[in-house]
């Protein structure tokens, strides 16, 4: 009876041994497939689900059919969070990072400066003559790049012709305008028709300084990385301008973006500088549909490199240079950003995406009509003006600037400070922030 216990122990023992070996043998070879396939996990993170998290979404669809077996797992965040967890990362061990991430050109400087060698060098992945200058330029760090330019903020004027046509004016006189011109037809435009000609936010009047700043090759930071404020001829010249609408009566003030886009829909405001985006506020009024044109920018004529194109916000991709899968990573941007006009096409007409990328502008989409702005080829608008936008060294805080700028203009419109001393003043404040 013993004899058989054992024999039966001994058997079962044998089995068991086998099948452990068969499930380790199993799992090597699934292992092994999933390595041989080359399936492969991309995480992304963005924000803005129905612009960025939508065109990487597209983007994954395109390189399904370059790579079956990649996996891209586009992860939609709030712009705060993706920075908060980006920051907290790579000030740590680096976990929980993604394989790519989206940055605004805004803050490149910033990431670039203290987290440079964190990214991957792009340099000689990425053909860069295919893309605009200045967005190339606003991801490079010490002659090399480190990301694939995205979206562009391509300035445009956009305004109502019907308001301009009751003044006197017509489509025509609204080209190639100075800052000077425009402020005469929009003292003419208010006196006549009762409406006021431009719309800003009173919290925040930098739309139209960054504008006008860009708009001459200058910025808050030159080129070193220094604060550029308290000399900078360009900001001198966009605070008089802003100043005179304002004492000409033609200037609009609202407190948030809402309340701009409303202004604008129901007739309150006569006309805007922003970017591409934007137009999608201007269709919140269907019954102005044929109403509204764009226009390039005027420019500042006492400031002679001052031009009528300029551009704000804007970002780019960046890949990490710890990913796991750095090479997947690299080659979907390469194969679908650096080369896949059907995926170019897609998202200017899903998503209105005005990019970066050079060979897509001769897509016959931008030579369309668009019977919102009364059959004008909007489009082509951006596609001419974009090449030519001068590029700056944004120094990557932006957003500290912005503030300080703000806070300098609302001495400079209730009389506090003049020009000099606002500037002077905004210069004092960055630097102690900063701690510069």
């Amino acid at each position: 009876m013993k004899r058989k216990v054992s024999a039966i122990l001994l058997t079962l023992a044998m089995v068991i041994s086998l099948t452990a070996g068969c499930a380790n043998k199993s799992n090597d070879i699934s292992t092994n497939a999933s390595e041989e396939s080359g399936d492969k996990k991309i995480t992304v993170w963005a924000w803005d689900d129905k612009f960025n998290v939508a065109v990487m979404e597209e983007a994954a669809k395109f390189y399904k059919d370059i790579d079956p077996d990649a996996q891209i797992e586009v992860v939609s965040l709030s712009k705060e969070d993706v920075y908060v967890k980006l920051q907290t990362a790579l000030a740590g061990d680096g976990s929980g990072l993604p394989d790519i991430v989206l940055l605004e050109d805004y803050v490149s400087g910033k990431y670039l400066n203290t987290f440079g060698s964190r990214f991957a060098d792009l340099t000689n992945e990425i053909d860069y003559s295919n893309f605009l200058d200045f967005k190339t330029e606003a991801v490079t760090k010490d002659g090399k790049v480190y990301a694939v330019p995205f979206d562009t903020g391509a300035t445009a004027l956009y305004y109502r012709i019907d308001l301009i046509e009751q003044a006197g004016y017509t489509e025509g006189d609204m080209k190639d305008l100075t800052w000077s011109e425009f402020i005469q037809i929009g003292k003419d435009v208010t006196e006549k028709t009762g409406v006021q000609m431009i719309v800003e936010i009173a919290n925040n009047k930098t739309t139209l300084v960054r504008s006008m700043m860009q708009s001459a090759g200058m910025w808050y930071f030159d080129e070193n990385g220094d604060i550029s404020i308290k000399d900078n001829e360009s900001l001198k010249e966009s605070f008089r301008i802003i100043k005179e609408m304002k004492d000409a009566g033609i200037l609009y003030e609202v407190e948030s973006t809402e309340n701009r886009a409303a202004a604008l829909n129901n007739g309150t405001v006569a006309s805007v500088v922003n970017a591409p985006w934007f137009v999608s506020a201007l269709r919140g009024a269907e019954d102005q549909s044929g109403l509204w044109r764009a226009t390039t920018i005027p420019r500042m004529e006492k400031i002679s490199e001052s031009i009528n194109a300029s551009n704000v916000g804007g970002s780019s991709w960046y890949v990490l240079e710890k990913s796991d899968v750095k090479e997947d990573a690299i080659n979907f941007l390469k194969e679908i950003y650096d080369g896949n006009l059907d995926f170019y096409k897609n998202i200017l007409n899903n998503q209105g995406a005005i990019c970066a990328y050079l060979p897509a502008f001769e897509l016959e989409e931008f030579e369309q009509g668009d019977e919102f702005f009364g059959g004008q080829q909007v489009n082509k608008l951006f596609a001419e003006t974009l090449p030519k936008v001068q590029a700056v060294y944004y120094g990557g805080y932006v957003s500290e600037a912005n503030d300080a700028i703000t806070t300098a203009l609302s001495g400079v419109f209730d009389g506090s400070l003049t020009i000099d001393e606002a500037l002077e003043e905004a210069q004092n404040q960055l630097a102690n922030q900063l701690g510069k």
